[in-house]
């Protein structure tokens, strides 16, 4: 039986951070080893260039995530690692698929309008595009399988529209991709507002930092008196309650939320354990991120192999598209 295939990749805009972790990375190590999948990692430097970027940065900014993908376990060995613009038939094949979806509705989108009011300065064309161009990511390789965070929904929806559009037009057989969901997809800002996202200072812990890091960024998270009549469902504590349950467990959460609604809780206590469970799993990871810093020989050859077994798979299917549409 053949394998099926899984295609995720993370913005070129900094270092990994807990969002990412269990928003997608978990998911794409969990796919890795399990036999039934054949995996594409990318770098989405492509879709980096939709929001504002510095040039002279991108490039460090790219081998920044490779460094954080090669640290926390996923295997060149086992999955294709690569940097979306190393392979262009990504951009080739988005063109295509441009013809199967309307103005319309990707101006409709939410994803879309969110982007404009955070950067109403930089309306482009290819932020509109950015979910063409994800769902020629997904295709080019026929994933079926997309392990990324819950707020790539409705981007994954169009790329499932793209493909029913392509199959009935012109007979192709593209599969409608699903979200492979992780625990943890949600993973709330430590500002107590919105998500934990690189691009909101403050609302992150990155997969590098240190111990003392660790606890300064806990200690910024807003709180409460510690006690009151119903458990907290947003906000600072409730980020600081997600915390505990992915990196100490669901009954050391329940402990503390039984606090809560009794005795009261004592958060510098709960930040200092956090911080030190968050360092406990972290360490490894930042230990085998030094070891890849003094290979950049070894990295280069990674993404080099990578984007060549990427455009293999990728060039097939823009071929087979173009023949479809009587190109």
């Amino acid at each position: 039986m053949s394998k099926k295939r899984v295609l995720s990749g993370i913005r070129a805009t900094g270092r990994l951070h807990l969002g990412n972790y269990f928003g997608a990375v978990k998911g794409m190590l969990s796919l890795q080893k399990d036999p039934r999948y054949e995996t594409f990692y990318m770098v989405a430097d492509l879709h980096t260039l939709t929001t504002p970027c510095d040039p002279k940065t991108l490039k460090k900014e790219v081998r920044e995530v490779v460094l954080d993908y090669l640290a926390v376990g996923l295997d060149p060995e086992r999955s294709t690692i690569f940097v979306q613009s190393q392979v262009p038939e990504h951009l080739e094949l988005a063109y295509l698929f441009s013809t199967a979806i309307s103005l319309a509705r990707m101006q409709h989108l939410p994803t879309y309008k969110e982007k404009v009011k955070q950067y109403p300065q930089h309306s482009t064309v290819a932020l509109l595009y950015y979910p063409v161009l994800m769902a020629a990511d997904i295709l080019a390789y026929k994933a079926e399988a997309v392990p990324v965070g819950i707020d790539q929904e409705p981007h994954l929806e169009i790329a499932r529209e793209i493909a029913r559009k392509m199959n009935s037009l012109y007979g192709l057989n593209f599969p409608e991709p699903k979200r492979y969901i992780t625990k943890g997809e949600y993973i709330p800002s430590l500002t107590g507002q919105g998500k934990m996202s690189k691009s909101v200072e403050g609302s992150y812990i990155n997969l590098t930092d240190s111990l003392e890091t660790i606890k300064k960024k806990l200690a910024k998270i807003p709180t409460d008196l510690g006690k009151g009549r119903k458990i907290p469902q947003t906000g600072g504590v409730a980020a600081l309650l997600t915390l505990v349950g992915l990196f100490e467990g669901e009954t050391k959460r329940k402990d503390y939320e039984d606090k809560y609604l009794k005795e009261g809780v004592q958060y510098s206590d709960l930040k200092r354990r956090l911080a030190e469970t968050i360092d406990r799993e972290l360490n490894p990871i930042r230990e085998k991120r030094k070891d890849f810093e003094k290979k950049p020989a070894l990295v280069e050859k990674i993404l080099k192999e990578g984007a060549n077994r990427a455009r293999k798979v990728a060039r097939q299917t823009v071929r087979e598209t173009k023949e479809a549409m009587g190109l």
